[in-house]
């Protein structure tokens, strides 16, 4: 288990400035955590550089972007990619002649799919071989990237690289009972974990997740020591998650989303970087708070741990700006539904035995019960409910504003060389929130 850090204090450190290189390491498809990164970047007059992770033909092999493809990625991100496909994770590699695993799983039914076999032999066959894939394109990218970055240059890595869930049919049905589960509908997250379908999407989320932070290390070590003996810096920042200290009756308690299956990931990917770390490479795991995306709405209930924010943005001093944002919310609720009774009823909620009883740090990420999807679930929907459109949600806008001030946190906290794996949990983000719009 990681040693717990907390980001406590406002990073100030302004190592990069004009010419120097940012790399994202993972393709930019929609608003997220990054672009608060990019936005840092492009205001300190940083040179933007990107990959992609390719696309597939109609029959599943993998290949480069077309010119169309590639002018509309490069607008996008506001810089230049390197065209070589980075696809992560093992679901469709396989060695020559062999079925891949999502092949292998073609024939899984939401009635079969816990008693299910897979041949492990051939399952690891296919991991050895998208390792190669991927690690071998990974050393073209970077010796492509090399000749981009001039000396007496810094250069920031980040990582965003995630996922991993093979294309099946069945398993949508089943993660929706999983994390939207309630009653006859609910299923224990233990059932897929302890299952063969389980066991291999654990594996490929190690694969996706964590381990591609490690092959980026290794491939760019050669960048990585040119930088260096010209003068220059390198960083590398990821993104985890491992819960987050909200306000739960006027105080910062750390509290997490559950069933949060990518943990095992998250975990692998702190690892990862205390690893580097430890050989004097400068890599750090930010890990942040919950947020509403389009890849995290599938987790009903991951959302609940946002509204807390307002009332650390009055906390930590906001004044007529944190205010502002209390009236923007009020707003988005139906008539006659106050912003403070929403407030209360997420205290109610935190407060709970059932949801005190997953603040178990230690033993984190636990399974999911019928207990806490009822209690979670049921929550999310009451809330959700109470809005004057259900597609512009107080949830939306705080993500927002996560986002916004996750950028400089960790833009100016990787320069700033912490520690390996850092929390950035809600007095931070609202600090940082109230300084930008003070």
């Amino acid at each position: 288990m990681t040693e717990y850090k907390a980001l406590r204090h406002i990073p100030q450190a302004t190592l990069y400035r004009q010419g120097d290189v940012f790399v994202l390491f993972g393709e930019l498809f929609g608003r997220g955590y990054v672009n608060g990164l990019i936005d840092e970047a492009r205001a300190a007059g940083m040179t933007i550089l990107g990959i992609t992770v390719g696309r597939r033909n109609d029959d599943g092999t993998l290949r480069a972007l077309t010119p169309e493809e590639h002018a509309e990625a490069e607008e996008k991100l506001g810089g230049r990619i390197v065209n070589v496909p980075l696809m992560a994770g093992f679901d469709m590699d396989a060695p020559p002649g062999e079925q891949n695993p999502t092949e292998m799983l073609s024939g899984v039914t939401l009635k079969g799919w816990q008693e299910d076999k897979l041949d492990w032999t051939k399952i690891e066959a296919c991991r050895a071989a998208g390792v190669q894939r991927f690690t071998q394109s990974a050393q073209a990218v970077m010796a492509e990237i090399d000749k981009l970055i001039p000396d007496g240059a810094n250069v920031f890595f980040a990582h965003t690289m995630a996922g991993g869930i093979p294309k099946i049919k069945a398993f949508l049905a089943i993660a929706n009972r999983i994390y939207k589960g309630r009653g006859d509908r609910f299923m224990s997250s233990r059932a897929l974990l302890d299952s063969d379908l389980g066991k291999l999407i654990l594996m490929n989320f190690d694969e996706v997740t964590a381990n591609t932070l490690k092959y980026l290390i290794d491939a760019s070590a050669a960048i990585r020591a040119r930088v260096e003996s010209k003068g220059g810096q390198v960083r590398y920042t990821a993104y985890g998650y491992h819960g987050t200290e909200i306000l739960i009756g006027d105080e910062y308690l750390w509290q997490t989303y559950t069933n949060y299956t990518q943990g095992y990931a998250k975990m692998r990917l702190e690892s990862i970087a205390e690893a580097a770390w430890a050989r004097g490479v400068s890599a750090t795991v930010f890990n942040c708070p919950e947020i509403r995306t389009n890849s995290s709405d599938i987790f009903v209930g991951v959302e609940l741990s946002l509204f807390p924010l307002l009332l650390a943005l009055k906390k930590e001093g906001g004044g007529a700006w944190a205010q502002e944002q209390w009236d923007i919310c009020q707003g988005l609720l139906a008539d006659g539904v106050s912003l403070q009774s929403i407030l209360d009823k997420l205290e109610t909620y935190l407060q709970t035995a059932t949801s005190a009883s997953f603040r178990n740090f230690d033993a984190w990420p636990m399974d999911n019960t019928p207990e806490l999807a009822d209690l979670m679930i049921g929550t999310s929907e009451e809330i959700t409910s109470l809005h004057k459109d259900k597609k512009a949600l107080i949830t939306d806008h705080l993500s927002s504003l996560v986002l916004e001030s996750a950028g400089p946190l960790m833009f100016h906290g990787a320069a700033e060389k912490i520690a390996p794996v850092l929390w950035l949990n809600h007095d931070i983000i609202a600090r940082q929130l109230n300084a930008l719009h003070q």
